[in-house]
């Protein structure tokens, strides 16, 4: 940006924590107390309470606008304290960590968060900062980790730092013009007389502000493949883990399509959204592929080249896509067809190796279309038959997914395969004597008293799902196999 001699400009302090944008121009608001710069005056209630490792965690992405209320509730929703309201079922459905999607100060009232202008300060139009941290801390108490969607990439084209010195911290033209949504950090600038590199200074104190002062147990980073800087992001994430502590801290990529080299030993991150899972199984139970290396191949990351378990997080679809049922219905599957392929989806989500990951509204059969405008999830759904028994059933496997520690591992073997059948069955274990084996149809054909030769252990297994025992006799299991349906079988 050049400026004239003598010109005025007025710029908003790009640290600014608390932003007054009720008026036609923004004001930085700043709270004293005891003659210190603060950001309020909340007192923590549950920092001693213990959190879940990230092997054990089941994430539930939700936008807060979106998620509390309903579409038949005459309240005000919308709101950080709706969301605590929500929190309770949120235990009852097994959830221990929620992935925010972004809260950092945008223009306007309702955005899904993702064109950032203030960096430190948190979205006004969902409440104060006291009821950002007490929704945390609420979600502490209950042995909830709260997971931030962070965005490193760009900021929105009006952010503070713009208009001070667009091309001190941004790039000067975009990198990437297809997948460009507004001015981007540039990390490899460094000033020589400052002796630092700007953008990553200003985006290292954001991180680092977010972590100290409102507790958050990890981050999600948007579009991971545009920043492009692995030397950044090991800075990055370093600064996470060195403010973070002794407590747990998980950094996620959103890096489109999904690689390797962002997890594994050289990479800077804990793990990354498994993109290429969400296509490759809805691909599955919708009946428009049948392959059983691709299926393989997402239900066992280590095929693709990862790692660990901790190395990639599953899921049906998220805030990029629309929902499955969106989807099923677009193919003419509908009703009770599209129930029980949803639910053939979710055994795989809970049952594949990486952390799982649920879409707020998933859980219940929630059918909107992706959409950038308000789309509040219908809880009155929950009214209907087919609903309440795909929610009973997310519980039910989320949780065997948190409490059988095979499903922690990385372990996993495919020991039965039926191409004509369209079957597949594979187990997990752990080194304690847990196991797990899931045996599914992708045909829409009944496969009465279906025999699943080598199964991993003779003896009395239960099926978690329809909550039966059964017996595996001289390496035979024997059961009946619904159209697009997952049995899973735990070792008593």
């Amino acid at each position: 940006m050049v400026f004239e001699p003598n010109q005025w400009v007025d710029v908003t302090d790009p640290y600014a924590t608390d932003i007054d944008g009720m008026s036609s121009e923004e004001n930085a608001i700043a709270t004293i107390k005891d003659g210190d710069r603060i950001v309020d005056d909340y007192v923590w209630m549950h920092d001693d309470k213990p959190l879940p490792a990230d092997e054990e965690l089941v994430i539930y992405e939700m936008h807060v606008a979106d998620f509390s209320g309903g579409e038949d509730d005459p309240k005000e929703r919308g709101k950080y304290k709706h969301v605590i309201e929500k929190l309770d079922y949120l235990c009852e459905l097994g959830i221990n960590a929620i992935e925010l999607m972004p809260v950092k100060e945008y223009p306007g009232d309702y955005s899904w968060g993702y064109n950032p202008r203030h960096f430190f300060a948190a979205e006004s139009s969902y409440g104060s900062t006291k009821e950002l941290k007490h929704l945390i801390d609420e979600c502490h108490a209950r042995g909830i980790r709260v997971i931030m969607d962070g965005v490193y990439n760009h900021s929105e084209s009006s952010a503070p730092l713009t208009q001070i010195d667009h091309d001190y911290w941004y790039h000067h033209e975009p990198r990437d013009p297809d997948n460009n949504w507004g001015p981007e950090f540039n990390y490899e600038h460094y000033d020589e007389n400052l002796d630092t590199y700007p953008a990553r200074r200003f985006i290292g104190d954001c991180v680092r502000f977010w972590i100290e002062e409102y507790h958050i147990d990890g981050i999600r980073y948007d579009a991971a493949r545009q920043i492009a800087n692995y030397d950044f992001m090991h800075w990055m994430v370093h600064e996470t883990k060195q403010a973070a502590g002794s407590k747990p801290f998980y950094n996620i990529a959103e890096h489109i399509p999904e690689t390797t080299s962002i997890t594994n030993i050289d990479g800077p991150m804990d793990g990354c959204w498994h993109d290429s899972f969400y296509h490759t199984v809805l691909a599955h139970i919708s009946g428009e592929a049948f392959d059983l290396e691709n299926l393989k191949d997402v239900l066992d990351p280590k095929r693709q080249g990862f790692m660990g378990a901790t190395n990639i997080v599953n899921y049906l679809t998220n805030h990029d896509h629309n929902r499955v049922m969106a989807e099923l219905g677009d193919r003419g599957i509908l009703d009770e067809a599209a129930f029980r392929r949803k639910k053939l989806g979710v055994a795989l989500v809970m049952t594949a190796v990486g952390i799982p990951m649920v879409w707020m509204g998933e859980e219940f059969g929630e059918y909107k279309y992706k959409t950038i405008d308000r789309a509040k999830i219908d809880w009155t759904l929950l009214a209907g038959e087919l609903n309440q028994g795909l929610l009973a059933y997310y519980k039910g496997l989320i949780g065997l997914r948190k409490n059988n520690r095979a499903l922690h591992t990385a372990n996993i073997e495919f020991f039965h395969e039926n191409p004509e059948a369209k079957v597949i069955a594979y187990t997990r274990w752990n080194d304690e004597g847990s196991r797990v084996v899931i045996v599914a149809n992708f045909s829409d054909q009944f496969l009465a008293g279906y025999t699943i030769p080598n199964f991993p252990t003779d003896g009395t297994w239960h099926e978690w799902t329809s909550n039966y025992d059964v017996d595996a006799v001289d390496s035979n299991l024997m059961t009946d196999l619904g159209e697009y349906e997952a049995k899973v079988f735990v070792w008593q």
